[in-house]
């Protein structure tokens, strides 16, 4: 069995730990919690044939007062850049998470999630920035972890493309 860790990184309240009990746990809570620190949990799950144990960090969100430790980011296989489309400042966010990430441990797989799509009406990332974001080659997936959309294809995604390198 092979292990890969996949670190959860965004903004300030943009969906992560959600995201994250979505897939290990199938729930979703309204209740919002603060991440301090970091949040570590498992999902075994098989691809492409292999038995995998997922080792989900969920780091707490960045904003103008707390900056990301990219020590959190050391052993990762891949990460996920999550986004609240009805916020477009988080998207600016995870561009600079996307630049200390690479630098702290080089260029891995990682998918951009636009989470809140269940309030897809609400959002404030429209079309034109979503398909400027696919012609410079990022992977994006629309997300909810509220309804549950997307978000298991979005794991075994990263999950294969990790286990392909």
């Amino acid at each position: 069995m092979m292990k890969k860790k996949i670190c959860m990184l965004g903004a300030f309240s943009v969906g992560k730990t959600s995201l994250v009990q979505r897939f290990v746990q199938s729930i979703f809570s309204d209740r919002y919690l603060t991440t301090v620190g970091v949040k570590i949990d498992k999902k075994m799950l098989t691809a492409e044939g292999q038995d995998v144990e997922l080792l989900l960090w969920d780091i707490y969100g960045e904003d103008e007062f707390q900056k990301v430790k990219t020590s959190y980011m050391r052993g990762a296989s891949g990460y996920f850049l999550v986004v609240d489309g009805t916020r477009k400042s988080t998207l600016e966010t995870a561009f600079i998470l996307k630049e200390r990430t690479e630098e702290a441990a080089g260029r891995i797989p990682f998918i951009m999630l636009l989470n809140k799509a269940d309030i897809q009406n609400e959002w404030e990332i429209r079309g034109d920035a979503i398909e400027t974001l696919r012609e410079q080659g990022i992977s994006l997936m629309n997300t909810s972890a509220k309804t549950g959309q997307g978000v298991e294809e979005a794991f075994m995604s990263l999950t294969r493309t990790m286990i392909r390198l």
